[in-house]
């Protein structure tokens, strides 16, 4: 179906309670490409992807200087041509000029509108932005409680030069441990504890590649589900907006992605007197539009999402902000520019044009819905909504229950249909589990910006 056809399309929400938007604010870690942390002072970096996508018929280890001349038209044909895709017209502001990274993009969050692009589709090695799909995929498996004692095989295979978050071998973490180490240190070591948790490395890639399948991200290619820069791995400015949009609509993504420092377990000593002690240590998030720099602020509005970079990647970000009621999504890879932060300072720019743009621009493309929401509920039947994030411990998303909540809560995963939240001051309210005519339209449950977790 085209992108206006789309549009014609009517979609119906059955609230449990009326409510009204008020404001909104999203989260989002970091990754980066860097040597190993220790255990007290973040890593600045993760390691990441490279490579071409499995619609690709020769993947290579590093992407051309230049954008195809074809590239995907999922979202709309604007998106599938090369160079900067926008709608100028009285009254809209004129795109920053020092922008340059090879591929940016920047959405509105719930419409699905994309308000202008560049090179969208190009299929270029992700970095750690890659673990937005990992924790999109894994995190709705295991409660959040769930403890994990780490044997030496859950470590292999971890590449060299990667992000760690500083999990030790012999020692027992939370899974809820485990993804503060992914989201707020971009830990490799965290990710393949996981996916060791999963059954393993090649099932849980299996099961990223479905899953992106199912969002329709058909740029994205994973091989390893860190991000680590690999031959043939791939995705774009597009996918990971995709990825982040579905990401969010779950309650313990938004929670971690938006957390800017917290506790993590240290290593098992005796003290002094004899006494077995296990001390946390202090991990910070690397977002650094979450958690601010020397050279650059928190970005006002921010809520998260996740960054990355690697020699094969350059610096990769997506992040989500929200101002008076509009929520925006911009991705960014790879900036020419070399300055400090300069894929932060970018996606600064693009976000003050996004906001003071929206409303006002014609979009050029959209974000589209995953598979699974294109054939959907009518109203006033009940609809299924997908794994939610953590079992139902209350620790994630429950994706059956039409009560009001007290926390925000949003289920969604592959195949399913969709929940999201309504938030009325501080009353969170959950719809009715999926049952809706899903169009464009997608609106994000609560957002929550600059948290700090302290056990």
């Amino acid at each position: 179906m085209s992108a206006p056809q789309k549009k014609t399309i009517g979609r119906s929400l059955l609230v449990t309670s009326v409510a009204a938007l008020s404001s909104l604010a999203l989260t989002a870690p970091v990754a980066l490409a860097a040597p190993s942390p220790s255990p007290s002072s973040p890593s600045p970096r993760s390691a990441s992807p490279s490579g071409a996508s499995s619609r690709s018929a020769s993947p290579s280890a590093s992407p051309s200087v230049t954008p195809p001349a074809k590239m995907s038209t999922v979202g709309g044909a604007r998106l599938g041509l090369a160079g900067t895709q926008v709608n100028l017209a009285s009254g809209v502001p004129v795109l920053p000029k020092d922008i340059t990274a090879r591929s940016w993009i920047v959405t509105d969050a719930e419409s699905g509108d994309v308000l202008a692009s560049h090179n969208a589709h190009w299929r270029l090695p992700p970095a750690s932005t890659m673990k937005m799909l990992f924790a999109d995929t894994v995190l709705p498996k295991f409660a959040k409680t769930e403890k994990h004692k780490v044997v030496p095989s859950d470590l292999a295979g971890i590449g060299a030069g990667s992000s760690m978050v500083g999990i030790k071998e012999g020692e027992t973490y939370t899974v809820h441990d485990l993804w503060l180490g992914v989201f707020l240190r971009s830990g490799n070591d965290a990710v393949h504890v996981l996916s060791a948790m999963n059954k393993g490395v090649a099932k849980t890639v299996a099961e990223m590649n479905e899953h992106a399948e199912e969002l329709q991200a058909l740029d994205t290619h994973v091989v390893s589900p860190d991000g680590y820069d690999a031959p043939g791995q791939v995705s774009s400015a597009y996918d990971l907006t995709l990825f982040a949009r579905s990401g969010l609509q779950k309650k313990d993504f938004r929670e971690y992605c938006s957390t800017v420092t917290a506790k993590f377990p240290g290593a098992t000593t005796k003290n002094k007197k004899g006494k077995t002690v296990r001390k946390p240590f202090e991990i910070q998030n690397t977002n650094r539009l979450l958690s601010g720099d020397y050279d650059i602020a928190q970005y006002q509005g921010i809520a998260g999402v996740k960054n990355g970079n690697t020699t094969n990647a350059g610096a990769t970000f997506t992040g989500v902000a929200e101002r008076n009621g509009r929520v925006l999504l911009v991705t960014v890879m790879n900036p020419s520019k070399e300055e400090h932060n300069e894929v932060y300072k970018e996606t600064a720019k693009l976000f003050d044009w996004g906001f003071k743009a929206a409303g006002k621009v014609e979009p050029v493309g959209e974000l589209v819905p995953p598979k699974g929401a294109q054939s959907s509920t009518q109203p006033g039947t009940s609809g299924e909504a997908g794994g939610g994030s953590g079992g139902s411990d209350g620790s994630g998303d429950s994706g059956a229950s039409a009560k009001p909540v007290a926390s925000a809560t949003a289920g969604g995963g592959a195949g399913g249909v969709w929940t999201a939240v309504a938030i009325t001051g501080g009353l969170l309210v959950l719809l009715a589990a999926g049952a809706f005519l899903v169009n464009r339209r997608w609106p994000l449950p609560d957002l929550v910006r600059r948290r700090s977790s302290r056990p």
